[in-house]
């Protein structure tokens, strides 16, 4: 089996069956999917049940957040290949296919196809492909966390070595954490293919946040990454560039939920920390804000 797909969830009864079927309908047809259900308490269960395919295994466990989700399914996957699905995404037709082409062709441990944004009325809000770029590994000290779950592919016994930190205060960044970790170890493949898409819509996690914990997240992805002594040794020269690229996300989030006096302090760290910070967009965004 090449592929082991990985949909953790909670509680998306309404989006989870759209998302497995997109994995169904695909081209290419070696593989598992495995649902992991993450304590959900709607009717996610008999929505997964209703689909009919022995290609699907579907465990329940008490809610303990996605990464440690994550890990379970993980555990249980048999593919060479490992990606995840968040419940609320959806596979192109294609998009095993492409990948599938595209890794027997070169000696890959990790690809990262590209995708796009999409809202729930199909229209394309954002793109993410790097054509002529082979390798995404300083992209994401460039970028920031350019690399959705759904369009990474990882050997099954590098995903098993290298763990989603299971951390419930990181919430949010422990896919990028990830990333980063496994860039100071592997070479990560780009494909400039757009196969799959993230749905935009207002339940999303990443939309909906605390204060004090979003600022708490952001000091554990920094803190967890300084502790990583091979991170360190090969990337620790980036490490300002990520507290003010953090700073910043801070920001950005606190004046949008109106904490401007917050908002406007987070900003200051960021620029304190890497002046650079003020060519990128999301420095202007906030800039506008502070005027509105």
């Amino acid at each position: 089996m090449l592929f082991s797909i990985i949909i953790p969830t909670y509680n998306r009864a309404d989006f989870i069956g759209k998302t497995i079927n997109s994995v169904l309908n695909q081209t290419y047809k070696d593989f598992e999917i495995i649902v992991v259900d993450d304590g959900s308490t709607d009717n996610t269960q008999e929505v997964v049940s209703s689909i009919k395919d022995d290609r699907i295994h579907y465990y329940k466990k008490e809610n303990e957040e996605r990464a440690v989700a994550r890990n379970f399914g993980a555990r249980k996957a048999k593919g060479e290949y490992i990606t995840f699905l968040d419940s609320d995404d959806l596979f192109y037709p294609n998009h095993l296919e492409v990948a599938e082409d595209f890794i027997k062709n070169k000696k890959i441990n990790i690809l990262f196809q590209a995708y796009e944004i999409k809202d729930l009325y199909d229209n394309v809000k954002t793109k993410f492909f790097y054509p002529n770029c082979e390798y995404v590994n300083k992209l994401l000290f460039k970028y920031g966390n350019i690399m959705s779950c759904h369009g990474v592919f990882i050997k099954n016994k590098i995903v098993k070595q290298n763990p989603y930190n299971e951390d419930r205060d990181l919430s949010g960044s422990e896919d990028y954490e990830l990333w980063l970790r496994l860039a100071s170890q592997y070479k990560i493949y780009h494909n400039a293919v757009i196969t799959s898409c993230l749905l935009e819509h207002s339940n999303r996690s990443v939309l909906n946040f605390n204060k004090e914990k979003l600022i708490k997240r952001k000091e554990l992805f920094i803190h967890y990454l300084s502790m990583d002594k091979v991170f360190m040794e090969r990337y620790g020269k980036y490490l300002p560039r990520l507290k003010a690229d953090s700073y910043s996300y801070i920001a950005l989030h606190l004046m949008l939920a109106a904490y401007k006096k917050d908002a406007i302090k987070y900003l200051i760290k960021s620029i304190l920390k890497s002046p650079r910070i003020i060519i990128k967009k999301r420095f202007f965004a906030i800039v506008k804000r502070v005027f509105v």
